[in-house]
């Protein structure tokens, strides 16, 4: 078979060593040895040592506000509240050039980390967030060659709470939103956040949409419209297709109530998406100490066989003033703040930033499997563990069957008083 990519001597997340060949969008073959006539191979990359890896996704993202970091203003409190008061004050001034030439750049680096799938929430509030609407499908449909850019129409300031919301919600899944969001928290009382769950949700069933809601980003153990979301996913037969966001009560609830819901969202097969940079920077605001961090139970929801990733959020604007687009670096923070330190746990972690979240965002084709589509991500590293020790460089983005982005391994040259000269590696090689 004419063969366009031959990836040699790979390490794949199961440790085996494999070649892997691409023909067109697919993967063709993975073998421990792929033979073949050079003259019906495009290109052969040795990948000799180097973990090769499914893409990593980003299922949690706010890509309308992302890299407008102080503009008209910085966030001086760090909390969720002042954050969505000062992007309020930032959406009469976007324009749609500028949200396109934010969420492009912030796409470049996104491949450039192997970055190739995200799901961004797109605020619906009123009609100047319809500015960021235009703007993202937009973008949606420039990326579309090589990143997965899924929208969900987010109601940010409450679908009851906001005037128009509801109507401009519905607009833009009119116009081509692909998910059903809120935020039931924000809403003036529990009651209308229990309203809107179940609107929302219906709204969803109606349409055939998935749900990703943000639930519950409070300290308030009160909160538990997650409750309300597993409910009217039975109700409504979404089973599959719902996905709870934050969940950072849930770090505050009596444990003897958080027993009694786990199984119910297992039971759901709702998902959930665990923002840890995010989670541990705004929560607890309020607490002198000891200090809550607020990221949901995510050990005690995996241990129930609830399907859970972890999600960026926020690069370099209203609420965080960090960020560079690597889901390594989240899932980093992640496995500590969930305590995720066994060869197990850290390979689960793994997974929370590559095929758990896949799964989440409905992107069945995407893995390391004959047949599947051609996207995947070489690291400077020998296994998921050692990629999570060193968030090493992406050495090779190769997205729908063609190189992306390429790198070149960085080493450093020492001279040493006392010492011979030699080269550093950031990892030893096998």
């Amino acid at each position: 078979m004419n063969i366009d990519i031959l990836l040699t001597g790979g390490t794949l997340p199961n440790g085996q060593t494999a070649d892997i060949a691409i023909q067109g969008d697919r993967i063709a073959a993975i073998a421990p040895e792929i033979t073949a006539d050079p003259e019906t191979v495009g290109e052969i990359i040795d990948i000799s040592g180097d973990l090769v890896s499914p893409p990593f996704v980003d299922p949690h993202f706010h890509m309308d506000a992302t890299l407008s970091h102080g503009l008209p203003r910085i966030n001086t409190s760090g909390t969720l509240l002042e954050g969505i008061a000062l992007w309020g004050e930032l959406k009469p001034l976007l324009t749609e050039e500028t949200v396109l030439d934010r969420a492009l750049t912030y796409c470049d680096w996104a491949v450039s980390m192997g970055l190739l799938a995200i799901r961004s929430h797109v605020d619906t509030s009123d009609e100047t967030a319809l500015v960021g609407v235009r703007a993202l499908l937009e973008a949606r449909e420039r990326v579309k060659p090589y990143l997965d850019l899924q929208l969900v129409a987010f109601p940010q300031d409450g679908f009851f709470r906001a005037p128009k919301a509801k109507d401009i919600t519905l607009q833009a899944l009119d116009m081509g939103v692909d998910v059903v969001g809120g935020i039931p928290h924000f809403e003036r009382t529990m009651e209308d956040g229990r309203r809107s769950v179940t609107e929302l949700c219906e709204i969803a069933a109606e349409r055939g949409l998935l749900v990703d809601m943000h639930c519950d980003e409070t300290d308030d153990p009160m909160s538990r419209h997650i409750e309300q979301l597993t409910y009217e996913t039975q109700r409504l037969g979404l089973q599959g297709r719902v996905t709870g966001s934050h969940l950072t009560s849930m770090h505050s609830m009596d444990t003897y109530y958080v027993s009694k819901l786990l199984p119910l969202i297992a039971e759901a097969q709702v998902s959930a998406i665990a923002n840890p940079l995010i989670n541990i920077t705004i929560q607890g605001r309020h607490d002198t100490y000891p200090k809550r961090r607020g990221m949901t139970r995510v050990p005690e929801m995996l241990a129930q066989g609830i399907r859970v990733a972890w999600g960026q959020d926020c690069v370099l604007d209203p609420w965080y003033p960090l960020g560079t687009a690597d889901m390594l670096d989240v899932a980093f923070m992640g496995v500590h703040v969930a305590q995720m330190t066994s060869p197990a746990a850290l390979r689960q972690g793994f997974e929370m930033a590559t095929t758990a979240p896949a799964a989440i965002l409905g992107l069945t084709d995407l893995g390391l499997a004959v047949g599947k589509r051609a996207s995947l991500v070489v690291l400077d590293a020998a296994d998921p563990i050692e990629a999570l020790r060193l968030r090493p460089d992406r050495l090779l983005v190769v997205s729908k069957g063609k190189v992306v982005a390429r790198k070149e391994r960085r080493d450093t040259d020492l001279a040493l008083p006392g010492r011979p000269a030699s080269v550093n590696r950031r990892r030893p090689r096998r």
